[in-house]
């Protein structure tokens, strides 16, 4: 085996795989070459033999000021001071902390913390069966919501799996997987032949505002505000899931831009700027069926409402009440958007880019792209190597299909401007 360039990674690569499966705590952070990193500040991170790079992964997007951001490290400090975890009654952190979201995302009358994304989709969709009283749930083909069953089916599927079933993992009772129907992003008429076939028997559509998990598939006109008619009209709730979206494009997530309102909304990632942090939020009519409420659906969890997590939340949203930051982010991200599009027009790059305020995505096709159905054409060998030779220049992008890239507020626009340079050397050399 050839010698390593990055001999510090490679090493640690090794002690990982002895002890972790796979040497990774999650399939989609493989990244090969430099394997890992040991330090992290602002829009940069550093690998484990000191080379830096400006970094567009963002932990998956979750990094919205920048890494260790000041004010969030004193806020988390600051909460292990007077009191760590409890877990019985309530602290300080969390009741700031949900007076907080129910302030700013317009759906929200009350909401409940959890540790991860995925717990707050696994919450909504149990929820949702438990006020309806009906067992199947919609999902479009492309989207994420996390690893539990409902909902791990159908997201980068193969053109042969794609709108049939394409489960995500071994281990999954059939039963769960064919409970959840598959609709397609942007295409109402989908949806509503589901209703046509499973008439009074879904209890929720839940969907990606922006599908994200996909790259940027915008919604086009009037097609959120269908989803909020078709599903008021058949009985079922609406789940906006603003993992991604929620705390990135505005305070109020997806719902403040496009005013359309859900009856549920789960959140995570950016609220806390990478601390372990999320949540579900809705109706107060809907959220009282959780037995902390009095209700029957089953609320628990030893870790939820952790102090330094709801510390850091609580510390990331009261920064990003000032207009500033997404006003900063936001203008970067036209600015990348742009200069890529003008990259790819002088050379005659068959690839279009998409995005929304700070986050940017460069597609290899050509022709409309409204859904998943568009995106069967792109090009995912040109997409992987673009964002690996991207990395190996020092600009971190997952060499993974189908990913976007996210602008901190930590970012600059010389930090813009030198990833442009690099774009367009890559592009130019790009087989």
């Amino acid at each position: 085996m050839a010698e390593s360039s990055f001999p510090a990674g490679a090493d640690w690569a090794r002690r990982a795989e002895q002890v972790i499966p796979g040497g990774l705590n999650s399939f989609s952070r493989y990244l090969g070459e430099p394997y890992g990193f040991a330090r992290s500040s602002g829009a940069y991170v550093w690998d484990f033999d000191g080379n830096r790079y400006v970094d567009y992964h963002a932990a998956f997007g979750a990094i919205v000021l920048g890494h260790n951001d000041p004010d969030v490290d004193r806020a988390v400090a600051g909460a292990l001071n007077p009191v760590d975890l409890v877990g019985i009654g309530i602290t300080r952190p969390e009741v700031e902390l949900a007076e907080l979201v129910c302030a700013a995302i317009p759906s929200a009358d009350q909401m409940i913390c959890c540790t991860s994304g995925s717990e707050a989709t696994f919450h909504a969709v149990r929820l949702s069966r438990a006020v309806t009283g009906r067992d199947l749930i919609v999902k479009v083909q492309g989207g994420y919501h996390g690893w539990h069953d409902a909902v791990a089916r159908n997201v980068i599927s193969p053109p042969e799996l794609a709108y049939g079933m394409d489960p995500m993992s071994a281990g999954i009772l059939p039963e769960n997987l064919s409970s959840t129907l598959i609709a397609e992003f942007n295409d109402l008429t989908s949806l509503e032949e589901l209703y046509t076939r499973h008439q009074d028997r879904i209890a929720a559509v839940i969907v990606e505002p922006i599908p994200h998990n996909v790259g940027a598939l915008l919604p086009n006109p009037g097609h959120l505000e269908g989803l909020r008619k078709l599903t008021e009209a058949q009985g079922s709730l609406l789940i906006f899931d603003e993992v991604i979206t929620g705390f990135r494009h505005a305070l109020g997530g997806w719902q403040e831009i496009s005013g359309v309102t859900p009856d549920l909304t789960s959140f995570g990632k950016a609220m806390g700027n990478g601390h372990p942090i999320a949540g579900l939020a809705g109706k107060a009519e809907h959220l009282r069926h959780f037995n902390s409420a009095g209700g029957s659906v089953l609320l628990a969890g030893t870790f939820t409402g952790h102090p330094t997590g709801c510390a850091a939340a609580v510390a990331t949203i009261t920064k990003l009440r000032d207009a500033e930051v997404f006003a900063h982010t936001a203008a970067l991200g036209q600015r990348m958007r742009d200069g890529l599009t003008g990259i790819v027009d002088e050379l005659g790059v068959p690839a279009q880019v998409r995005g929304y305020g700070s986050v940017f995505c460069l597609y290899f096709l050509e022709g409309e792209i409204n859904g998943y159905r568009d995106l069967m054409r792109n090009d995912d060998v040109r997409y992987r190597e673009f964002h690996r030779r991207m990395t190996d220049r020092g600009f971190l992008m997952l060499p993974m299909s189908l990913k976007r890239n996210h602008i901190s507020f930590a970012h600059t626009e010389e930090d813009v401007d030198r990833t442009l340079d690099a774009a367009r050397e890559v592009l130019r050399t790009l087989p």
